[in-house]
């Protein structure tokens, strides 16, 4: 069963970018923008 990323939904409904996501998680802008746009292949569960 894959996982579903709704980041970019959650986002615009919050009304945030992604440095401002990335800076409030600690995760790297370039590993956002791979969730983001559905091009992760996998994911860490620390990472989650």
């Amino acid at each position: 069963m894959p996982i579903i990323v709704n980041l970019d939904v959650m986002m615009a409904k919050r009304k945030m970018s992604l440095n401002e996501l990335s800076e409030k998680v600690d995760l790297t802008l370039s590993n956002l923008s791979i969730l983001k746009t559905g091009k992760a292949k996998a994911i860490r569960f620390s990472t989650l």
